[in-house]
């Protein structure tokens, strides 16, 4: 675990930008920049981390930065890193430096993941963090390949015909690690010390490392604003977001949860999930808890820890 000392002084990402109040996106990477140790390049993918925090001619980042369209970010970046090695050989430059790249779930999980993947075979060394939303929040609450079962968005309402999004949500760290890279990891804004130190685990990796940390959306969720981090701390309780490593194709657990909290603590506590209440929606509630259950005995599994 990080200790207090170890975290960099300077605020890197400046208050004052237009995000929402609550916004899980720029907690994480609030945190992640708080592990920089030296020099640090930021790429940004466009999302609502990167529309409200660089309103011309304003920006709230104190580092050098580039926003880059919703698929490219890992491309981008992957160009930046080959760049600072070629002024490396040349003796133009002589200090190492960290890219990390920050994207939400639909420039990740979906539009992104070409650019991605193409990086990751490549092994550029960089950092991906993918703060996870789970749905197109900056351009009006679409729904991704991260948007949860059951869950109602402005491209998958629900209806008397479907209870919300019908599929289920990717595995994107398992995607991550099958690409055989050194370290993947899943993460929540709740836990703020377990997500920054695998923020510095990350950006001490030689080669390509990927963060899924689930950020919280009031506006989207619907719940209120200064529910954000209690919403990404029951996402955990509840199993529904386990939190662990893969070094190295290996699974570690996290963060062990002995008592889980039903989910429906998790959905009721967020107006997309209010269908599921109604009586008729009852089965989907079921499978809901079915998923989070099987899903949850498959990471122990892969983590080696003992079935319960």
């Amino acid at each position: 675990m990080v200790t207090l000392k170890e975290l960099t002084p300077e605020e890197l990402l400046a208050s004052g930008h237009r995000l929402c109040g609550g916004c899980g996106a720029s907690v994480a990477a609030r945190m992640a920049l708080k592990m920089t140790r030296g020099p640090t390049v930021v790429i940004q993918a466009t999302g609502c981390l990167e529309v409200a925090t660089t309103i011309y001619p304003y920006t709230s980042w104190k580092v050098p930065y580039a926003h880059i369209a919703f698929e490219n970010a890992a491309a981008v970046a992957s160009g930046v890193e080959a760049a600072f090695k070629a002024l490396e050989r040349r003796g133009a430059w002589k200090e190492h430096v960290d890219i990390i790249v920050f994207a939400g779930d639909g420039g990740t999980f979906d539009i992104g993941i070409q650019a991605l993947s193409g990086a990751l075979e490549r092994r550029h060394d960089f950092v991906y963090i993918c703060y996870d939303n789970e749905a197109y929040m900056n351009t009006g609450i679409q729904r991704s390949g991260s948007t949860p079962h059951g869950a109602s968005t402005t491209t998958s309402p629900a209806g008397s015909v479907i209870p919300g999004k019908p599929e289920w949500k990717k595995d994107l760290a398992a995607i991550c690690a099958a690409h055989g890279i050194d370290y993947v990891a899943t993460a929540s804004i709740a836990y703020w010390n377990d997500y920054m130190t695998k923020v510095k685990k990350a950006i001490e990796v030689d080669g390509p490392a990927v963060i899924h940390v689930l950020a919280s959306c009031p506006r989207g969720w619907r719940c209120d604003t200064s529910d954000s981090i209690k919403m990404a701390r029951l996402a955990v309780q509840t199993r529904y977001f386990p939190l662990y490593e893969i070094e190295r194709g290996k699974y570690k657990l996290s963060l062990k949860v002995p008592k889980p909290l039903p989910v429906e603590e998790l959905l009721k506590a967020q107006g997309r999930f209010s269908h599921l209440f109604k009586p008729e929606r009852k089965g989907e509630l079921e499978k809901i808890q079915q998923w989070t259950d099987e899903n949850w005995k498959r990471i122990l599994t892969l983590c080696g820890e003992p079935p319960e």
